[in-house]
């Protein structure tokens, strides 16, 4: 029987027999050889195992495939020959061998790179054949710790107890609602808490183990009595941009597209749950078992999401998106390598001759962020309208008004939508509307605004691609509850959006700008668009960030003659295919 080898960097080889057969390899988890690299395309490969010979197709993949001592790879999905034991190279650090018999060749292993890591290699059977290849799975790597609140790891239980203790005696000798409800001043509060919690620990009969000091248990009790808890230091660093909380001592942060847990802990669930409470008290809202979930804003503009039993089945749990205090330019965004400076000069010029741009991305790839740095385009002499869930946005334009819906009372009315918002606008006299997100019946509205004198408007939606971001407007049109034709819908697609810009996070936690499309016009049922840029992957680089180039595809936009008019510099040039 046919024999696979596996080669990567950092693993130990593979050595398997196979079935005679078809064989998809890549990181796909439909793939038959599954090889989770980040060079290694979702379907790199195929390659075929027949009792006379080895046949290898590349399926297009984004770092080709090199066969035996070649040192050029191929990317052509074109059948190649394969001898016998000859080396499959796929992306840079995983070897295939195929051998037709049983003897298995004795040449070593590749080097392992400098920087070993951990990877899933499996191979699963053709979906032909009944019997299946049974390989272990590797160890999965854990998840990277970040060091917060300089208690030792190992520390953390017992301080975990010691508050709990502290927290139960601080609730018998000081009751902080009723001291906040009978008009005690915040800074008094916070000296009463203070002292108290500073008491107790003093009369503490648990000797502290070296290492866990006095004061950092001080800090994070008096946090949690008054404050925020762990969530105070991790709000307050700028290199945090996400905030997870899956329980008590499960937080979870993202650092620079990563994601880490960290050392820090509340006390209890109950210390949670006041934490949020806090949160969204001041806002006029409010979480129980009755209404358990919450979407609330902290004063730096920050978004929450909070849920808690009977729903959050591990105890409430927390989701903080936060944003930057110096909100971010079009500069920085070039500067991290999420666009390039002629795709953000012709987003300022579609922005300058009101064309209705819609931006889509997944979630967390940096719409807001986008919006943001678009609107930051609109003249200061306009006025313009902003509507969203929770306010997020921070334009700095002086004729600007901030509309934010709202979720009903306890009684479930007063209930205010964003598609009330939108159809109230209207009568505001906007020059332009700026939607944080269409998610329902709003996205009919957007349109009829868009089509009717409220031009240069922008909005956000989730897909995945310049189209799936059309046939998700499409969908939210239906939502509104008018029984529409499909064609009807689709005809004011085409009239409104002038642009799509999509946005992606990538594998290795970085947002890019992948396509600026330009939707043309109805062609019998069809939406025509054009793609103005895109961004061609071409490999990794040593430390496995993405490597790419932003590049325009030579399409020309139909309404050069719309920026001739305004005067703008924009030269035809911008788009020549380099």
């Amino acid at each position: 029987m046919p024999r696979l080898e596996i080669y990567q960097a950092g693993c130990a080889p593979v050595k398997t027999e196979i079935p005679e057969g078809a064989y998809l390899a890549g990181a796909g988890d439909d793939c038959h050889i599954r090889l989770s690299r980040p060079d290694v395309s979702r379907h790199h490969a195929q390659i075929v195992v027949s009792s006379s010979h080895i046949t290898v197709i590349d399926l297009g993949s984004s770092n080709g495939t090199v066969i035996g001592n070649s040192r050029e790879p191929i990317f052509s999905q074109q059948p190649v020959k394969v001898e016998p034991g000859a080396e499959i190279k796929l992306g840079r650090s995983t070897t295939l061998k195929v051998f037709l018999d049983r003897k298995i060749a004795s040449e070593p292993a590749p080097p392992a790179q400098t920087e070993a890591k951990k990877v899933s290699s499996t191979v699963a059977e053709p979906k032909k054949e009944n019997t299946g290849v049974d390989i272990a799975m590797p160890e999965k790597g854990e998840v990277p710790r970040l060091d917060i609140s300089g208690i030792p790891a190992a520390l953390r239980p017992v301080a975990q107890e010691i508050k709990k203790q502290a927290h139960r005696e601080l609730l018998v000798r000081l009751n902080l609602k009723k001291m906040a409800l009978s008009g005690v001043s915040e800074s008094e509060l916070n000296q009463r808490a203070a002292s108290m919690v500073k008491e107790i620990l003093g009369q503490l009969t648990v000797k502290l183990p070296s290492g866990l000091r006095l004061d950092i248990l001080e800090k994070e009790l008096i946090q949690e009595a008054i404050g925020l808890g762990p969530l105070e230091d991790l709000i307050a660093r700028d290199d945090i941009s996400e905030i997870m909380v899956n329980g008590p001592d499960q937080v979870f942060v993202e650092k620079g597209g990563v994601l880490y847990r960290t050392d820090t802990a509340f006390a209890d669930d109950a210390q949670v749950l006041s934490a949020i409470e806090r949160i969204v008290s001041p806002l006029g809202r409010r979480i129980d078992e009755s209404s358990p979930m919450v979407d609330a804003r902290l004063a730096d503009g920050s978004r929450v999401n909070a849920i808690i039993p009977p729903l959050a089945l591990g105890g409430p749990s927390v989701t903080i998106r936060k944003f930057s205090k110096k909100p971010l330019q079009a500069s920085d965004l070039v500067r991290f390598g999420s666009i390039s400076p002629q795709m953000v000069k012709f987003l300022a010029v579609c922005v300058a001759v009101r064309k209705n741009i819609l931006i889509s991305g997944g979630t967390g790839s940096g719409k807001t962020t986008l919006l943001n740095v678009l609107s930051s385009f609109l003249p200061n002499r306009e006025r313009i309208v902003t509507i969203e869930d929770a306010a997020e946005l921070q334009l700095h334009q002086e004729h600007l008004v901030r509309l934010e819906s709202r979720p009903p009372n306890i009684e479930g009315r007063g209930e205010i939508t964003i598609r009330d918002l939108v159809r109230n606008s209207l009568r505001m006299r906007p020059d332009r509307i700026v939607v944080g997100e269409c998610r329902g019946g709003e996205a009919l509205d957007m349109l009829q605004a868009m089509n009717t004198g409220h031009d240069g408007s922008l909005t956000t939606i989730h897909a995945n691609s310049p189209r799936d971001a059309l046939s998700r407007l499409e969908t939210l049109v239906l939502m509104s509850g008018f029984d529409l034709p499909l064609r009807a819908i689709r005809e004011q697609i085409a009239s409104a959006i002038n642009i799509v810009v999509q946005i992606t996070r990538e594998r290795d936690g970085s947002r890019k700008v992948v396509n600026i499309s330009e939707i043309i016009k109805m062609e019998g049922d069809v939406i025509t668009m054009q793609d103005i840029f895109t961004f061609r992957q071409t490999g990794w680089d040593d430390e496995g960030h993405i490597c790419g180039v932003y590049e325009p595809t030579g399409s020309i936009p139909s309404f050069m003659e719309d920026i001739k008019r305004a005067q703008l510099d924009c030269d035809i040039s911008l788009f020549a295919k380099r």
